[in-house]
């Protein structure tokens, strides 16, 4: 398997599909248009699956960790010894995101891409480990173009086990002290923004905290000088290997004809480095939501992606992915079980005249 082969079987979303979506759309026992996003969000779906009914009944969450060697330049409030805690939280269904998952009815994912320490080896871990975190960014690169290659690759061949295995849709999640400083610099370059725009405060640092965050983003981009038109290059200078993982993921599940619903920050940063390696990989893309993160509008802009939601989330872990997948399996539901005006005996004629009074 090679990136340029998974690049290559990224299609168009199937128009034929999305056009007997709409038809369908339209003779459903409403006004048009009335369900607003859930509408459009039934006719994209249709379009990626190229089913005109499409139905979502296995759920997958993939949620990534991974450690960041910028953390010892002080951009975060919590050590890094987090990570592989939280990463046992998740194994043992204890985490925000095991809840939000069984509340949808998905199953969780966890691979370690590259945490700092050995993580105990339980049931449910999947260990793609490219090493023991990544390098201080602030001070060169973040990892060599070979690693970038591997963490992207290893996101592919991840999903695609979820999708031999049933998967409809596929979450994204994240988990990594110190990863919104990579998502950041990932954003910067690519958007060729101030760090000042994009970085936010992450796990919550202090005034000072936020301004060594936003000095380590710059260090990183004048070090590194990362070519905004080679994503595995800003992946390799200033990412990680979660990042990286995601990012395959994506590429991955367009490659299959599956939608990903990308979750926040972390997230969207990975989708920023799938799109600019694969701009056809965008169709297959729906944001779940704009994180409370500075700057994450800015980046679902760039990658015009327009969130469903927006409940200041600023999470990560795949809980606003969990969310959005609960929208798209409603989507899915109403274009299929509502029924038609000829189907239920009403007049079009007398539900216009409804919404009209």
């Amino acid at each position: 398997m090679s990136l340029e082969k998974i690049i290559s079987q990224i299609k168009p979303r199937d128009q034929t599909a999305m056009q007997a979506a709409q038809a369908r759309q339209d003779t459903l026992t409403k006004p048009q248009g009335s369900l607003g996003r859930l509408e459009a969000l039934s006719i994209q779906l249709a379009g990626i699956t190229g089913r005109a009914i499409p139905t979502i009944n296995e759920k997958v969450i993939i949620t990534m960790a991974g450690d960041h060697g910028v953390v010892a330049e002080g951009v975060s409030a919590y050590p890094q010894e987090v990570t592989p805690q939280m990463v046992l939280n998740f194994l043992t269904g204890g985490a925000a995101i095991n809840v939000l998952a069984r509340h949808v009815g998905a199953r969780v994912v966890i691979v370690d891409m590259g945490v700092a320490s050995d993580v105990p080896v339980r049931e449910g871990l999947v260990v793609k480990k490219i090493a023991r975190g990544t390098a201080n960014l602030a001070k060169g690169p973040a990892m060599t173009r070979e690693q970038g290659t591997e963490s992207i690759l290893s996101g592919v061949e991840i999903v695609e086990a979820e999708i031999a295995r049933g998967a409809d849709i596929i979450g994204t999640g994240d988990m990594g002290i110190g990863n919104t400083t990579p998502s950041a610099a990932i954003a910067c370059a690519l958007m060729k923004q101030h760090p000042k725009e994009i970085a936010g405060r992450g796990t919550g640092v202090d005034d000072e905290g936020l301004k060594r965050k936003i000095d380590a983003i710059e260090r990183a981009l004048n070090v590194n000088q990362p070519n905004a038109n080679d994503g595995l290059d800003v992946l390799a200078k200033v990412g990680g290997f979660e990042i990286g993982g995601l990012a395959g993921v994506m590429l991955g599940a367009a490659a299959h004809g599956k939608p990903v619903m990308v979750d926040g920050f972390i997230s969207t940063a990975a989708a920023m480095i799938a799109v600019t390696i694969a701009p056809q990989c965008r169709d297959y893309l729906i944001a779940a939501h704009r994180s409370k993160e500075r700057g994450h509008g800015l980046m679902l802009d760039w990658l015009g992606l327009n969130p469903l939601l927006d409940f200041d989330l600023r999470l990560g872990e795949g809980t606003g992915a969990a969310l959005g997948i609960s929208m798209a399996e409603a989507a899915c539901k109403i274009l299929a079980e509502m029924a038609t005006f000829g189907e239920a005996g009403v007049s079009e004629k007398d539900i216009k005249d409804i919404a009209s009074s």
